[in-house]
């Protein structure tokens, strides 16, 4: 037995509790804050947001799941730095005494304007140490939405997110085989990714055309 660390799969086919949505706009340092509403669609410069699950299993916790499903609607930017990270890790257990640890993290990010500099990261990152038969799965999807002006998610369009991160916590929780969670929660951002799109079907078309990107990361150890 020893320490193991997966090497990290690349983007698939697609390029917490409840929905948290916030609206931001830069601040004079540069660093995005909450703001009302109608003061998404002024001038900014720059923002900054980072969201990120970690679960533990071990010879304590048998079993630890998380989740999160945020929504983050920007204002005008020029630039913007955001970052989505899941880790799971299980460590000392046994094939006798299995564990069983699940992360992941689905980040919904919308920008606006003629945004020069965008650094989008989204990490994932799965660790077995000392822990032969264990499952331990990681997560990270990050959804990008880039449109001329300012993009308000319509009510349609929460209610079925909110429907989404609904199902995401009950496979989270649930005691499906890593590789089946996998898929389905693949099945899931394909949902997510199908929401956005149709909304930025509805938005303004300007000089540039509405996007939506998806950055998948998925790393896990499925066990035996």
């Amino acid at each position: 037995m020893g320490s193991h660390r997966k090497p990290r799969p690349s983007s698939g086919p697609f390029n917490g509790r409840a929905v948290r949505t916030v609206l931001l706009a830069a601040g004079a340092a540069g660093v995005a804050t909450a703001v009302p509403a109608h003061a998404a669609t002024g001038p900014a410069r720059a923002a900054i947001v980072s969201d990120s699950v970690f679960s533990n299993a071990n010879r304590l916790h048998h079993t630890q799941t998380k989740d999160s499903f945020t929504v983050r609607e920007f204002g005008n930017v020029r630039s913007a730095s955001v970052r989505n990270q899941a880790n799971a890790a299980s460590v000392a257990c046994s094939v006798d005494d299995k564990c069983r640890s699940v992360a992941l993290s689905f980040q919904i990010v919308t920008i606006a304007g003629d945004v020069h500099r965008l650094k989008a990261v989204n990490v994932s990152d799965a660790t077995n140490k000392y822990c032969d038969g264990c499952q331990t799965l990681a997560g990270a999807y990050q959804f990008v939405v880039s449109t001329p002006d300012p993009l308000k998610l319509d009510a349609s369009a929460r209610r079925q997110l909110a429907d989404i991160e609904r199902r995401l916590d009950v496979l989270t929780r649930s005691t499906l085989p890593a590789t089946e969670l996998q898929t389905r929660v693949d099945a899931l951002a394909g949902e997510v990714n199908g929401v956005l799109k149709n909304a930025v079907a509805k938005a303004p078309k300007g000089h540039d055309r509405p996007d939506v990107t998806l950055h998948r990361r998925l790393d896990g150890w499925p066990g035996h």
